[in-house]
């Protein structure tokens, strides 16, 4: 069986027989109202895109509540579309990975078109800025990570890549960011007609991140004279260009080779994953877990799609930001974050392995239910102690989740602030708390720190994961060396003073000794690791 629109066709009984969900809706029928009157463009052709939201648009085609499917571009790795999208027809194999030790099947077929942004190239880019001046266009949504909204680097500087669009103007940007504002350029030309800029990135106050990002365009051109002065007026009317804030929550871990193997076997070909020029891993199939979110904050100018049909939530800013902050800062980001820095120095290579360690289940329990619940904000919609609840009871230790401490290792350095920084600062308002109680959030700090020797806690060598700052932070802790005491402790507080990385000054707060003690104790030594988690989770 082939993953194709001809295989589908051809081997329908068979897919169904081996237990997949197949696509029930026309596509002849969805493909022309797509292509003639697109509803949803989304940027960031990536794992989480294709295992929710394309699943959500699936779902709702098959009961007749949508008429259009979806229209995916990828701005920064050009060979996923290329080599995974195409090939397969836009196809994708959705395995939902449930801790009842079940899997469900299904066929994703509601990407009707995808897309290169890429300024150069005159045949996708025409089709991108004739789909932006069609007045159906209600939403443009990003997956394009964290990173991917910078316009700045950590000393505030204008990135080498952006300084370039903003004296190119909007002819031919070649920045992700350049490409998209020029695309919403060109539909303010067509009729100044509204649109939704939806940013579903796991990131604090992503549709804000998204604004700076298109205004800081916007105002460089219009300054400039490279963009009609007007052009700025239209970005900042919410009126006319909303920027929505999100919450979203789905785990969809690098494609399993398990997975993978099980697919073959059912009978299914050529599912091999591939890795592009540029290190993306991508597969014809996504695994991922059965539990998801997503938060939407309900402004949209061009009128909204009705996702809640599909489980998403529309609702005011006030609560999204509350349920954003209450996972980001609490109940699940730094939970991740802890088991992904200790993962990686004990040796784990799965999370749910993590969990089965009694030492690492304290130290997410401690951090989510003791440190983190009572500063947390209850958005209402959602319990924060059952989120939790479900974090750690049921989602972490889903053994059929090949997610990998690596994986969430990746971009430490951003993370932190947010994940950690938020609650110290909220301690620090609340008279009646301490910040001295916090004991297992400094315990993180240490850990990243002995992370970013690169030594594991056997005292072998790893590669750490990627991270803009990793040369940067590493160089504070270079010269250190398993032994019985680290000395000269005192030169990384120029590093805990750092505000971007801690989201607080560590110093001032009261915390970089607690830190720097912590990552003396981590560093002693073979197993010091393990004896230090030992003593401060008292198991």
């Amino acid at each position: 069986m082939k993953l194709t629109r001809a295989g589908l066709e051809a081997d329908r009984a068979a897919f169904e027989a081996a237990g997949y969900s197949l696509p029930t809706f026309d596509y002849e029928t969805v493909k022309k109202n797509t292509y003639e009157n697109p509803a949803w463009i989304h940027f960031g052709a990536g794992n989480i895109f294709r295992a929710f939201q394309a699943n959500v648009v699936q779902n709702l085609l098959n009961r007749g509540i949508l008429t259009a499917g979806l229209i995916a571009a990828e701005g920064y790795d050009y060979e996923i579309i290329e080599k995974s999208n195409r090939p397969h027809d836009n196809l994708t194999i959705l395995a939902t990975l449930k801790a009842d030790n079940t899997v469900e099947k299904t066929v994703v077929g509601s990407i009707m078109e995808s897309l290169i942004l890429d300024s150069g190239n005159e045949k996708e880019y025409s089709r991108l800025k004739e789909i932006f001046a069609k007045p159906s266009l209600q939403m443009a949504s990003f997956t394009i990570t964290e990173k991917g909204y910078a316009v700045t680097d950590a000393k505030g500087n204008v990135l080498p890549a952006i300084a370039a669009d903003f004296e190119k103007g909007p002819a031919a940007p070649d920045s992700y960011l350049g490409k998209v504002v020029s695309l919403l350029y060109h539909r303010y030309q067509n009729g100044r007609l509204p649109l939704a800029m939806v940013s579903m990135d796991n990131c604090s106050h992503n549709g804000d991140k998204l604004f700076a990002a298109v205004s800081a365009f916007a105002k460089a051109w219009c300054e400039k004279g490279l963009a009609e002065k007007e052009f700025m007026d239209y970005v900042t009317d919410r009126s006319k260009v909303s920027f929505p804030g999100t919450m979203i929550d789905k785990i969809p871990p690098t494609p399993d080779a398990k997975v993978e193997a099980m697919l073959a076997a059912d009978g299914i070909e050529d599912l091999e994953p591939v890795i592009t020029s540029k290190n993306t891993y991508i597969a014809p199939f996504v695994n991922a877990e059965e539990c998801e979110y997503l938060v939407i904050e309900d402004a949209f100018p061009a009128g909204r799609l009705p996702l809640e049909e599909g489980g998403i939530i529309y609702t005011d800013r006030e609560t999204v930001d509350k349920v954003e902050k209450m996972k980001v800062s609490t109940c699940l980001n730094p939970l991740h974050t802890a088991l992904a820095i200790f993962g990686c120095l004990l040796g784990y290579t799965l999370v749910s392995e993590e969990m089965k360690n009694p030492l690492l289940k304290k130290l997410v329990e401690t951090i989510g239910y003791v440190e983190g619940l009572p500063v947390v904000v209850n958005p209402g919609i959602l319990d924060p102690r059952e989120f939790i609840d479900q974090v750690v009871n049921v989602r972490i230790p889903n053994p059929f989740m090949p997610d990998a401490p690596q994986r969430i290792a990746t971009d430490t350095s951003q993370k932190l602030a947010i994940r950690y920084g938020e609650t110290i600062k909220a301690y620090q308002k609340d008279p009646s708390l301490n910040v001295a109680d916090l004991k297992l959030i400094p315990l993180v700090f240490a850990g990243w720190l002995r992370y970013l020797m690169a030594v594991d806690d056997q005292g072998n060598p790893f590669t750490p994961s990627a991270d803009p700052l990793l040369e940067a932070a590493g160089a504070y802790v270079k010269d250190y060396e398993l032994s019985h005491a680290s000395k000269d402790l005192d030169k990384l507080d120029k590093l805990l003073s750092n505000e971007k990385v801690f989201g607080v000054d560590l110093v001032s707060a009261g915390l970089a000794e607690t830190v720097k003690n912590y990552f003396a104790e981590l560093s002693c030594g073979v197993g010091a690791v393990e004896a230090t988690l030992r003593k401060y989770t008292n198991q």
